[in-house]
């Protein structure tokens, strides 16, 4: 075992963190899987780090399953407007079941769902930045991001989903 699976081991006993590395994976023994605030900060951390990478100010939402609001942080600079968009962008997410870049193409003029960003009280968005949080095929929650182009944000919200395995806490 190198020093690097080891400390991601330690980390994973002392932090209650599910890992994979060298193929292995320390699989969490709990029963259940939900969105946590202690979770979502951990998350939004990761992808705020990466979006100051990009020289980027955005907002980032996480919600639960039900598209209810865990945690949001506004990075410094942010546009007032993104604070809405992202906790929708997760809204949408959680309740369609997908991600708002998917949706997107579905509510095209002549497309299955033309017409849904209307619904809802206008809460449906159809750009991407939203993305359905799973963990073994389960939805836990959504995450948002607003701040940057739509191929931005698209990016940093599927950021988001994929490093969520590495984040994920049990409860």
């Amino acid at each position: 075992m190198d020093e690097q699976m080891i400390s991601k081991v330690v980390e994973s006993v002392l932090g209650n963190i599910s890992v994979e590395s060298a193929g292995q994976k320390a699989d969490c023994t709990c029963h259940r899987m939900e969105m946590t605030l202690a979770l979502a900060k951990r998350l939004i951390e990761k992808v705020e780090q990466k979006a100051s990478q990009m020289g980027l100010a955005v907002v980032i939402a996480v919600s639960d399953q039900s598209g209810r609001v865990v945690a949001v942080h506004c990075m410094d600079g942010a546009y007032t407007a993104s604070y809405d968009i992202a906790v929708n962008k997760t809204f949408t997410s959680a309740g369609l079941k997908m991600s708002t870049a998917d949706l997107a193409k579905l509510a095209q003029p002549g497309q299955p769902l033309y017409g849904i960003d209307r619904t809802n009280g206008g809460k449906i968005v159809i750009f991407g930045g939203g993305e359905t949080l799973r963990v073994d095929e389960k939805i836990i929650g959504a995450i948002g991001v607003s701040g940057g182009t739509a191929e931005q944000d698209t990016m940093l919200a599927a950021y988001g989903k994929d490093i969520l395995k590495e984040v994920v806490l049990c409860q």
